[in-house]
Order: C-alpha cells, then structure tokens, then sequence
C-alpha cells in the first residue's frame, strides 16, 4: 500500500475537538440528583417522627422503611396519607390532631386518620376526634388493639393498586336481603332471628319502635338478644 493511500484517509479529531452536528444539547433526561426516589409499589415510607411507635412492631406483612419531608405519619402512596393518634395521646393533647390534620392540608388524595382505642372510657374523645375527623375531611378508622390498626395499614398498602369492588361487600339486591344485613349486623342476631323479627313486626319501622318487652316475646330472641336489639335502635351511635 503506497504512501499517498495512507495519507489519503481523513483523521478523526479528538472528541473535546470535534465539531457540533446539533444546533442545541440533547435534552437531559435524568432527573436531578437531589430528587427522592421512592418505590411506592413495594415500600411504605413511615416518618421518622414514628420511630419507637409501638404500632411499628405489628407491622410485619408489608416493606416499610423511613422517610424524611413527608406529612402523613404514614404514606401508602403519592395520594394516600395516615395520620395515627391513640386516645389516650389524644386526652393529653387534644390540640394535637386539629393541629395535624392542618398542616396535612390536602397534600393527599384519600386523608386517613387511624385511631387507636386504648382508653376504656373514650366517648367524649371519640366524639372530639370524630368532629375533626368530618372538619378535616378524613376517613377515620378505629382499632381496639396495636394489632388491629397495623392489619388496617397492611391492608391499605396491600390494596393500593386494586380496584374498589375487590374489598367491596357483595351485598345480595331485594328487601330482605339487605333486612338481614341490616339485623345480623346486631351482635347474636342471626338470619333466622332477623326473619322472626320481619315476619312479627312488619318492617324495620315496626322492629325499631318496639319495646324490650315485645322484643323479648319473639320467639328465639330471648331476654338477652331483645336488649341488644333494642339498645341497636335506640342508643346514640357514640
């Protein structure tokens, strides 16, 4: 091979050399480095305001870590957010949770507030914690045990992709039906009891206006059964 050939071929310039095909820099498309990465689909990103928590322990069925800079005690997703309060916390402070649910704002979609009951007699609380709950716009969930409200957090991780009708209640169309889903809800009633009750006084109307008395005399409903019912229609819900 001659010279001239050798000399013939172009020489590449160094890279830092080389001139420019684009008229602009391709455009960066990785994000910042200061952004947060998070894998909502796998992780619940719990504050670590929470560290110690107790309720932390009961928390066994789904990957959990901390997180800094998030409102929620605990955050299921980008749009789910937990408040936690105890009732006994709750009694201590009672500025504390109207305070909360206010810097929460509306920085999530679906607002939980998770309520745990750790104080036996927690009427006047429950109503107190309830009102904030319905000023703030917060789904309010009660638990009577630390195991209790940790199933409730699972569960909302767990079900965070499903759709609505997968923890539905499949309740049955017709008047009876939803007659004993309305009866059977009553500790100890059952359908044959919420049948005998249809069947003596006519409809819910005439269930709800009976006395202990009348109750009582169904047959099946007993003493003890006919308190319930009656104390169902009749007692405040709180």
């Amino acid at each position: 091979m001659s010279t001239s050939t050798l000399t013939s071929q172009p020489q590449q310039l160094p890279i830092e050399n080389q001139p420019s095909t684009a008229s602009s820099p391709a455009p960066n498309t990785q994000p910042p480095a200061s952004t947060p990465s998070r894998n909502y689909s796998q992780n619940l990103q719990i504050n670590e305001l929470q560290r110690g928590n107790p309720l932390l322990t009961c928390i066994r069925n789904v990957r959990w870590n901390y997180a800094r800079n998030i409102l929620a005690d605990f955050e299921v997703s980008r749009s789910l957010g937990i408040l936690y309060l105890s009732v006994k916390y709750h009694r201590l402070h009672p500025e504390y949770i109207s305070k909360r649910i206010s810097e929460l704002g509306r920085s999530y979609q679906m607002r939980v507030l998770l309520v745990f009951v750790d104080f036996q007699d927690s009427k006047l609380a429950l109503r107190e914690i309830n009102q904030a709950a319905v000023v703030g716009d917060m789904t309010l969930l009660l638990a009577w045990s630390l195991d209790e409200a940790g199933r409730y957090i699972e569960t909302l991780k767990a079900y965070e992709h499903k759709q609505p009708d997968a923890i539905r209640e499949r309740v049955e169309e017709g008047y009876v039906a939803k007659l004993n889903n309305t009866l059977t809800s009553i500790r100890s009633v059952n359908k044959t009891d919420a049948l005998t009750l249809a069947t003596n006084f006519k409809s819910v109307a005439g269930i709800a206006q009976a006395s202990k008395e009348q109750l009582a005399l169904c047959p099946g409903i007993g003493d003890l059964k006919a308190q319930r019912i009656f104390k169902a229609f009749n007692e405040p819900f709180i």
